[in-house]
């Protein structure tokens, strides 16, 4: 899946706001309070209106009225435009309130047969019922037309990616909702990834990270080169560190150990510096087997040596190669240094709300990038218009 344009409107700071032409690694700068975070959480709160409701969703954020921008009254809209290997496919959502509750006003998933052919709607529904394709393998044959059937809700704040996606019957929207429930927006915890975890199992690394010592653990015993290829980029960037591994304690928890090889017993995880442990979490997720459809992380450069940078980028966009679209915002001029100039984009504010900037479309900057300068420099010396803080 490569998300391939995005509009917002109506939430938070994005009032409007049109973004197209991503690429497989997107990456987003600007001063505080620009919208970053806020960017990121438009893909956590459509992870959470599926996994749960719309309401739940917005609850979670202070709830609609919040959540709106500020002096509208909505609808909330979020259109991202993807591929999955094949045609464009949109899919729209719409959230207002009715009654005082919010419902989901709309919501569409549809392809489009070629450039000018007329868009198969394989999901169309307004508060909470509506019509979803049932002959999805017509698809591809030019003059079929659709076959569709009625479905209802339970409730008008539920998806219906949600709830037809249970059904084998509408692969396509299975499909989406399985790529929703596969995207990673880290909200890394050192401390949470520090702890002690009862033994278990885990293949991935979780969002806040807690599960750090099972994922380690399960990389070793079923992924072996993979393991050992984080190893090997520890013992580079961190000065002494020749070794890590997950034990299981007597009673039962799994617990990380980091050998130094200056000394003869092993560091537990608490007691190894924050940047040792982040980039050990970075790692495992960068070279994890079955990458997620969409990686999205806020400033990965913090408590990381500023020399580390350029190289954390490049395994990103290596990670976007395996086949994970990878977004990240950052602070950091270093990290900028080793990004291309298509895969940069910057967030402004004006009259209080975002905007955002494709540098590809820069003339100054494609020119003096084509000169040999670093786009992170070519940031400090204040050439990205409305990047930096007043």
């Amino acid at each position: 899946m490569k998300i391939e344009a995005l509009r917002i409107r109506n939430y938070k700071m994005f009032q409007d706001v049109s973004i197209s032409n991503l690429p497989t690694m997107a990456v987003f700068l600007g001063a505080n309070g620009t919208g970053k975070s806020t960017l990121f959480d438009v893909f956590s709160f459509l992870k959470d209106a599926l996994v749960f409701n719309v309401r739940q969703a917005l609850t979670r954020r202070g709830g609609f009225k919040e959540v709106v921008s500020r002096g509208e009254k909505g609808p909330i809209v979020i259109e991202l435009k993807f591929r999955d290997g094949g045609p464009l496919i949109t899919y729209e959502l719409q959230i207002e309130l009715k009654a005082g509750f919010p419902i989901v006003k709309r919501e569409l998933l549809q392809y489009r047969r070629g450039q000018r052919g007329q868009p198969w709607r394989f999901l169309d529904f307004r508060d909470g019922e509506g019509k979803a394709i049932t002959n999805e393998a017509d698809y591809s044959k030019k003059d079929d037309e659709q076959q569709r059937e009625f479905q209802k809700l339970d409730s008008a704040d539920i998806l219906a990616i949600k709830g037809l996606g249970q059904f084998q019957r509408f692969p396509a929207v299975v499909g989406f909702r399985k790529l929703i429930e596969n995207w990673h927006v880290s909200d890394f915890h050192i401390s949470d990834a520090r702890e002690t975890q009862d033994a278990g199992y885990a293949e991935h690394l979780s969002t806040r990270g807690e599960n750090l010592p099972l994922v380690a653990q399960f990389m070793y015993e079923h992924h072996r080169t993979e393991f050992q290829k984080v190893l090997q980029a520890m013992a580079q960037r961190v000065p002494g560190v020749s070794k890590v591994e997950a034990v299981e304690t007597e009673d039962g928890r799994i617990v990380l150990r980091f050998q130094d090889g200056a000394f003869k017993d092993p560091f537990i995880a608490r007691f190894v510096s924050d940047g040792t442990i982040k980039m050990f979490a970075y790692l495992l997720l960068l070279h994890d087997p079955s990458p997620h459809p969409l990686l999205a992380i806020e400033e990965p450069e913090n408590q990381l040596y500023p020399d580390l940078l350029i190289q954390l980028a490049e395994e990103f966009r290596m990670y976007a190669k395996r086949g994970g679209q990878v977004f990240i915002s950052t602070h950091s001029p270093d990290f900028v240094n080793g990004i291309k100039l298509e895969e940069l984009f910057w967030l402004t504010k004006k009259d209080g709300f975002t905007q955002v900037t494709r540098a590809a479309d820069d003339e100054n900057l494609k020119a003096l990038v084509r000169e040999g300068d670093l786009l992170g420099a070519l940031w400090k010396q204040g050439l990205f218009r409305g990047a930096n803080p007043r």
